[in-house]
């Protein structure tokens, strides 16, 4: 079976190759170590746009030749928007994209830079796909759709070209999955070539449709897409991509907003790499054990995007922070007079934590009239540290608690 081919892939390389960047293959000795395996990562985050999907728009922008004059349009989620603006603008051509409400100000911004009238409402992909076909309809622009596409799956699929020439001993290939067109693309260029190598597509738990269309043969939908991978949050498969997923992964897998935060924090520290949830999954899935690395050879896992709002990657962070002990918030009480509080934070200092916030809790706390309650936030330097931080406040003479 297959809509999309080999020679198809190839042919959309001569369409990309001018435009989209060859992205790096790096090492990730972290990530090896953990895994007690040799695991590369494909750094499509580095990608102009941020993401792999400039290559699956300047394919089928190819393809269109002279039938896109009047203008493009697409729903997205942000990602293929983005890279269809980009796209848009190298060929002259008009260009609009229907997001939902809550994109990422990150992607909504890089559109408008590249000149794209972008369009906002809707809760979900769904609502942009509608919205952005009945644009096309009335205004005679051409729609292009971001995963269920023969040209845009062949598009992402120069990735696994790209992987067979710098991978020599390639074994195995995690890969992220939202609607499809990355995986099936990235194994119809692996496989065809070398069919003993695994392809393994990763969703995000809280919106994975692919385990329940798989079983059914048919596109079934979620009914939620909110998750920290946004840019995989596809409530339902495309008819094309389900079947070419059918055809040629190996398995599909689905992991947890926690492992993908822990993903997105490890890649930042450990590879200096800033990775967006849906770019993230395929290392949660290695670091969960969800997915094995390959015994012999080499496994490949991509990145397939870094467009994160900051506001985001710092919530991420400070999660991290608390989690590893490296970040401590303490509630406890003191006298209400003057003096009080500079005597608790001498203490924290004293301990050699350094304060982040401070805050004075006076209401929906059961307090002595001459008592107020304090919360502070401190940097520790880890986990046993932060317990002698509270041993040392306790000593002291206060009695304090850790939140949450």
């Amino acid at each position: 079976m297959s809509v999309v081919v080999a020679a198809d892939v190839a042919r959309a390389r001569v369409a990309v190759c001018d435009v989209a960047r060859r992205t790096p293959v790096l090492e990730s000795e972290a990530l090896s170590e953990r895994c007690g395996a040799r695991v590369l990562l494909k750094a499509e985050n580095l990608q102009r746009t941020g993401s792999f999907k400039l290559r699956g728009t300047l394919n089928k922008l190819a393809s269109l030749a002279t039938g896109c004059e009047r203008g493009v349009v697409a729903g997205s989620a942000g990602n293929h928007a983005w890279a269809l603006a980009d796209a848009a603008r190298a060929l002259g051509v008009p260009c609009e994209v229907f997001m939902p409400a809550q994109a990422p100000l990150a992607k909504i911004e890089g559109c408008a830079a590249l000149g794209a009238l972008v369009h906002l409402g809707g809760d979900s992909l769904e609502d942009c796909f509608a919205a952005a076909t009945a644009r096309a309809q009335e205004g005679g622009l051409a729609f292009v759709h971001p995963f269920d596409d023969p040209d845009v799956v062949a598009g992402q699929g120069t990735i696994g070209l790209e992987l067979l020439e710098d991978v020599e001993d390639l074994a195995k290939v995690v890969v992220p999955v939202g609607g499809g067109g990355l995986a099936s693309g990235i194994a119809i260029a692996v496989k065809s070539a070398r069919p003993g190598v695994e392809v393994v597509g990763v969703q995000a738990k809280a919106c994975a449709p692919f385990a329940e269309s798989l079983r059914r043969g048919q596109p079934v939908a979620v009914s939620s897409a909110l998750s920290i991978a946004d840019g995989i949050a596809v409530k339902r498969p495309g008819a094309l991509t389900l079947a070419l997923v059918a055809h040629w992964l190996d398995d599909v897998v689905a992991v947890g907003e926690d492992e993908i935060a822990e993903a997105m924090v490890l890649l930042m520290e450990r590879s200096k790499l800033v990775v967006e949830g849906a770019g993230a999954v395929g290392v949660a899935a290695l670091l969960e054990g969800l997915v094995a690395p390959a015994r012999r050879g080499t496994t490949v896992v991509v990145l397939s995007g870094g467009n994160v709002d900051a506001g985001l990657l710092a919530a991420v962070t400070r999660r991290h922070e608390t989690q590893v002990g490296r970040r401590l918030a303490l509630f406890t009480r003191v006298a209400d007079r003057p003096g009080s509080l500079a005597g608790l934070l001498a203490c924290v200092a004293a301990a050699g934590a350094n304060l982040v916030e401070v805050e004075h809790v006076r209401e929906g706390v059961d307090l002595h009239v001459r008592e107020t309650a304090v919360q502070l936030v401190l940097e520790t330097r880890g986990r046993e540290h932060a317990q002698q931080v509270l041993k040392a406040v306790a000593d002291d003479g206060y009695v304090a608690r850790m939140l949450d």
